[in-house]
């Protein structure tokens, strides 16, 4: 197996993988530009930072399964991996703790313009009396928008500086909001009106594109705080800057819209950079963080390797459209399966899924295949009247 790594990763990573006997290719330099070329015949590819197109997926003939070294996979064209049957896999929950860290860093520098003063600081300018002026966090209520596992993670240490939390995610129930020690706010809205500071963990999906709008925005009390370590496009850049203006807005992220790609590029925001507290897209940059997602990089492929389908799939269909269910319990004997895929075939009926699973002794199998359609009684006979077919049924 033939295995890419498109972005700087643990140096674990490549021993562990060739300890499980794959030939890997260590390029961190790759771009979304130069990609597409250097795919060649690689079989997985591995990536954090660095955009899939659909070139490259196309380019990839022995491609079968990318790996995002990360949770979101908004960088890869899944439509394009769906199209060429290659799977997405990702690495969840691996950074939860570097990113809800930097968060609260974030808050923290926020409230105490911490940056501001180290800026004037190492421009020989001592402002006591300017940056003295801070509201504080104890008490204050924090605003929690999208309650996954960094969400909680945030909501965790919020409550250790004894801050108030309060939340709104769509799956949160009141029952788990109590179980959190927390309040569930029934939309983005209430948050907005409630909150003294608000952080911001949802993932980017066309219908959360802006959710940090203008009307979020004039919703917040004056001089509240905004953090956003999710995606810069889930917050409106130019709403953002007008509320700074307007309503004393403390707006602290780690990301961008239209953010470089990559460790080193040029940055150009620069008049947006001078009016907030934020970080070039570290939040998952940490010793600790990289060395979990890189232990589940590895055990991606090892599922791979050994299953032929990875953990953490983000790419299959969720629900068949499968109107039948066909399980064959037969021997297991070279061409039974054949057999029965062209009764199936010559009948017209596709198949949607199909698991084959081998008893221990390794002398029968059961092989369950869903299907487009429900097979003929005719059909059905034809397949059970195999001898090396105990029975064929419908579910």
């Amino acid at each position: 197996m033939k295995i890419l790594l498109a972005d700087k990763l643990s140096p674990t990573t490549v021993t562990e993988l060739e300890a499980l006997g794959a030939s890997v290719e260590n390029r961190p330099e790759l771009s979304a530009g130069t990609l597409p070329q250097a795919i060649a015949d690689s079989e997985v590819l591995v990536v954090r930072s660095t955009k899939v197109s659909a070139d490259t997926i196309k380019n990839a003939k022995k491609l079968a399964l990318i790996i995002r070294a990360g949770a979101g996979v908004n960088t890869i064209d899944l439509e394009a991996a769906c199209n060429h049957a290659v799977y997405v896999a990702n690495c969840p929950g691996k950074n939860t703790d570097a990113v809800a860290e930097l968060a609260i860093g974030l808050l923290i520098a926020a409230d105490r313009r911490i940056v501001d003063a180290a800026v004037d600081l190492r421009n020989s300018k001592w402002r006591k009396k300017e940056y003295q002026r801070a509201n504080g966090l104890k008490g204050r209520t924090l605003g929690i928008i999208g309650l996954g596992s960094i969400g909680r993670g945030v909501a965790r240490r919020a409550l250790a500086l004894d801050m108030k939390v309060i939340a709104w995610s769509r799956s949160l129930t009141e029952n788990t909001a109590a179980e959190l020690s927390i309040t569930r706010c029934e939309s983005p809205i209430d948050v907005a009106a409630q909150a003294d500071a608000i952080s911001v963990h949802i993932a980017m999906k066309p219908e959360t594109k802006h959710l940090i709008n203008r009307e979020f925005l004039q919703k917040m009390k004056k001089g509240a705080i905004l953090v956003n370590c999710a995606r810069g496009e889930v917050a409106d850049s130019a709403a953002i800057q007008d509320a700074i203006a307007e309503h004393g807005l403390r707006y602290a992220t780690d990301v961008f819209e239209n953010e470089p790609a990559g460790g080193e590029a040029e940055f150009t925001d620069t008049e947006f950079a001078s009016l907030i507290t934020c970080t070039p897209h570290i939040g998952a940059s940490t010793e600790q963080a990289s060395e979990a997602t890189a232990e589940e990089v590895v055990n991606i492929v090892r599922c791979y390797q050994e299953l032929g389908k990875p953990l953490n799939t983000v790419n299959l269909r969720k629900k068949s459209p499968a109107k039948a269910s066909l399980v064959v319990r037969h021997d297991n004997r070279i061409g039974v399966l054949a057999s029965v895929l062209g009764i199936l075939r010559s009948s017209g009926i596709n198949i949607e899924e199909m698991e084959n699973s081998v008893f221990e002794n390794g002398k029968a199998a059961t092989c369950t295949l869903k299907l487009d359609s429900e097979p003929s009684e005719q059909a059905l006979a034809e397949i059970g009247g195999d001898e090396r077919v105990v029975s064929a049924s419908l579910l």
